[in-house]
């Protein structure tokens, strides 16, 4: 693995290079820069590599979120930094991790481990790992999704298991969710927020309307050339259609 340290304080650029070193002596650092226009230009090189960040969020030159507004960076990042405010935004960005000084191994080892998990759960034929896959195995591996919810039926309010939930299905601003009893009710989330807090492995979003339970497809057929339709295992008078550029990722999902 090669890694490219953003800090600006020598003695902790030593310290972290031991560390690293004591975690696995093959770890190779391949730059070290000590300011924001240091880092875009050193990423910006072709010739260079790094398959991992560290950065430092408060620099000579300002803070190293600029980085991202600068370039575009597509390694998995880890923020080693002394003020603790700034953990939100740091996960908005390319962020595995965020470390606080001073630095201990303890923590460092922990956040070293997370990676190779994250590398062991990506694809076999994956030659460099970029950020958005290493991101996507880390909010399956570490989020805790959605189990139940809230519905209105005339006075009376009940939970509803979302495993017992076939189908979410929006119409105009209206979601609806069908349950494998045949019954319908009304939620109050928007399918963009369903799609985010719903375990992916037992729910898909087949195109803006639809997002289907796993265990609710009885069959899935093609409908064209580059599309795909989806029979549920019930009486349903809509159509569901995965649009075009979710077909493959459907594929992939269906398969586990």
């Amino acid at each position: 693995m090669k890694a490219l340290i953003v800090e600006d304080e020598k003695p902790a650029v030593e310290k972290l290079e031991q560390m690293l070193i004591k975690y696995d002596p093959e770890i190779e650092i391949s730059g070290v820069c000590t300011s924001v226009d240091q880092t875009v230009k050193w990423l910006n090189d072709p010739e260079n590599q790094a398959d991992l960040l560290f950065l430092d969020i408060q620099l000579t030159d300002g803070l190293s979120f600029e980085i991202f507004e600068r370039t575009e960076v597509y390694t998995p990042v880890i923020f080693i930094t002394a003020y603790n405010e700034y953990a939100i935004k740091a996960f908005k960005v390319n962020s595995i991790d965020y470390l606080l000084k001073p630095l201990n191994y303890y923590d460092l080892y922990r956040s070293m481990e997370k990676i190779k998990v994250l590398r062991e759960n990506l694809p076999a034929n994956k030659e460099r790992i970029q950020y958005d896959e290493l991101s996507r195995v880390l909010l399956q591996m570490n989020k805790s999704y959605k189990t139940r919810f809230m519905v209105k039926i005339g006075d009376h309010i009940r939970s509803v298991k979302a495993e017992n939930i076939d189908l979410f299905y929006a119409e105009g601003r209206i979601v609806y969710i069908l349950t494998n009893k045949q019954n319908k009710y009304i939620i109050d989330f928007k399918l963009e927020e369903l799609e985010s807090s719903l375990d992916p492995n037992m729910f898909f979003r087949t195109n803006r309307s639809f997002i289907i339970n796993i265990n609710a497809i009885s069959d899935v057929v093609v409908y064209s050339k580059s599309r795909l339709k989806i029979e549920l295992n019930r009486e349903f008078e809509k159509e569901i259609i995965v649009s075009r550029d979710k077909v493959a990722y459907l594929k992939t999902w269906f398969e586990g």
